[in-house]
C-alpha cells in the first residue's frame, strides 16, 4: 500500500553546480516517468503492471457474478478501474508531497509500485508535528476520496457499470487509507506513531525504535492473521486451508508481511545512521596537505609532505592560490625511480568551484556536497579561504560504510 520513505540517503554520485552548492540529481531507473506535478517525477514501476493486470483478472471474476451482460467487456471495464485505483494511490502520496514541500522538504520521486506507492522525501521532518502531519496527510486524502466515491454513488443507478466501479473505489481507498493508519513503520501510522514518541521523549531515534518494532509485530500479525480472518470468513469453509483461496490468501499475507518487516529493519537502519552521520566531518577527515608548484617533481612534493607529515599535494600557482589537486591513485601509478623526473601537474586534477569543501561540513550536508561533484579528491578550505588540506573520496567512503556496519538496535 501507500507510504512515505525518508530513507533516501545522500551518496557520493552525480551532477554538479557551478557555486558548488549540492544540487539534486537527475533520478533515473524509476520505472516509466508519466510527469513531473509541482516538479516532483512520478514514475510506474514495472512491478506496477503486474499488479495492474492481477486487479484485472480478480475484478473481472467479481464483475463476471455482478454484471454477467458485460461479457469480455468486463476485462475492459477491470482495466478502467486498476488504473482509477492506482490514480488515487497517487492523490495520496501527492498529498504527502505538496506537505513536503511546503516543509521544505525536498521530494526526490514519486513511485507506484507493486504495492501502491511511494513518495521519496529526502530529508527528515525538523519536529515531531511537521512528521505527523506529513504521514497523517496520505491516509487523510484516502478517506476523502472514498467519502467521494461514495456521495457518487448517489448520482448513478445501482447495477450499473458506474455503480459498480464507484463501489469498489470507495472500498479500495477507504482499506488504503485504514491499512497505512496501523501503527507500524514503514507505514503512514508508524511514522504517526513515531511522531507521537518522539514528542513525548523529545528523542526522534526513540520513536523510531518504538514504531519499527511495532511494525514488526505488525508484520507477524498480517502473516499470522490474514489467512485465519479469511478462513473465518469463509473462503475456505468448504475447500479447508488447502484450497486455492486459502493458498492465495497465505502468500499475499506473507508478501505483505515481507515488506512491512523489511520496511521496518531499514527504517530502523537508517535512522541509526543518520544519528551517526555528524560523525562524518570534513575537518576530521581531512589529510593534511603541502602547497607545491606545478613543475615540482613528484619526489620533491613526496619529500616536502613527509617532512611535514602530510598525505596530500596540492598544486598552487605564483600568488599561492590552490589550482589543483594531486591524485593519490596516480601517484600510486608512478613507479618510484621515475618520480624525480614527473612534475606534479601531469598527475593533478584541475579544481572546480565545486571541488572545494568548506572544513566546518559535516552529516547530511557533507555528503550532499559530494555528491553533487563527483571526485576523487577535494580541497578542504576555511571559511577565510585558507587552505586546510585534501578529503578523500575514498576515506568518505570508508568511515561511511563503518558507520552503517555498527549494529542497529
Amino acid at each position: 500500500m501507500a507510504d512515505t520513505d525518508n530513507s533516501g540517503r545522500p551518496e557520493p554520485g552525480s551532477g554538479g553546480s557551478a557555486d558548488g552548492r549540492p544540487k539534486r540529481p537527475r533520478e533515473s531507473g524509476g520505472g516509466i516517468l508519466m510527469g513531473r506535478p509541482f516538479g516532483v517525477p512520478v514514475y510506474v514501476a514495472p512491478s506496477w503492471f503486474v499488479v495492474a493486470a492481477l486487479i484485472t483478472w480478480v475484478f473481472g471474476g467479481q464483475l463476471e457474478r455482478v454484471l454477467p451482460e458485460l461479457g469480455g467487456a468486463r476485462y475492459l471495464v477491470s482495466l478502467f478501474f486498476a488504473v482509477a485505483f492506482y490514480a488515487s494511490v497517487l492523490v495520496h502520496e501527492l498529498a504527502h508531497t505538496v506537505a513536503a514541500l511546503r516543509f521544505k522538504l525536498p521530494v526526490r520521486r514519486i513511485q507506484l509500485q507493486f504495492f501502491g506507492g511511494v513518495s521519496e522525501i529526502e530529508k527528515e521532518s525538523e519536529t515531531p508535528g511537521r512528521e505527523f502531519v506529513l504521514a497523517f496527510v496520505g491516509p487523510l486524502l484516502s478517506l476523502v476520496l472514498s467519502g467521494m466515491f461514495y456521495l457518487g454513488l448517489f448520482a448513478v443507478e445501482p447495477g450499473t457499470v458506474p455503480a459498480v466501479l464507484l463501489a469498489g473505489l470507495m472500498i479500495s481507498n477507504l482499506i488504503v487509507a485504514i491499512f497505512n493508519l496501523l501503527p507500524g513503520l514503514p507505514l503512514d501510522g508508524g511514522r504517526m506513531l513515531r511522531a507521537v514518541v518522539w514528542k513525548i521523549s523529545g528523542k526522534p531515534m526513540t520513536g523510531t525504535v518504538a514504531a519499527a518494532w511495532t511494525g514488526r509485530a505488525l508484520a507477524i500479525a498480517v502473516l499470522v492473521g490474514m489467512p485465519l480472518l479469511s478462513y473465518a470468513g469463509g473462503y475456505g469453509a468448504e475447500e479447508g486451508f488447502g484450497g486455492v483461496d486459502s493458498i492465495t490468501d497465505a502468500l499475499l499475507a506473507a508478501i505483505l508481511a515481507a515488506i512491512i518487516w523489511t520496511g521496518a529493519g531499514n527504517s530502523l537502519r537508517m535512522a541509526r545512521l543518520r544519528e551517526r552521520l555528524p560523525e562524518l566531518s570534513a575537518r576530521a577527515l581531512t589529510r593534511r596537505a603541502v602547497p607545491v608548484s606545478a613543475d615540482t617533481p613528484l619526489s620533491e612534493g613526496l619529500r616536502r609532505a613527509n617532512e611535514a607529515g602530510a598525505r596530500a599535494l596540492v598544486v598552487v600557482d605564483g600568488q599561492g592560490e590552490a589550482v589543483a589537486v594531486v591524485r593519490e591513485a596516480a601517484i600510486a601509478g608512478v613507479p618510484e625511480h621515475r618520480r624525480p623526473w614527473v612534475a606534479v601537474s601531469t598527475l593533478a586534477q584541475d579544481i572546480t568551484e565545486g571541488m572545494r569543501v568548506w572544513a566546518e561540513l559535516a552529516g547530511e550536508e557533507l555528503l550532499e556536497h559530494l555528491r553533487a561533484t563527483p571526485a576523487s579528491e577535494y580541497l578542504v578550505v576555511e571559511e577565510s579561504g585558507r587552505i586546510y588540506g585534501v578529503l578523500s573520496a575514498g576515506d568518505v567512503e570508508r568511515a561511511f560504510v563503518a558507520a552503517m556496519a555498527k549494529p542497529a538496535p
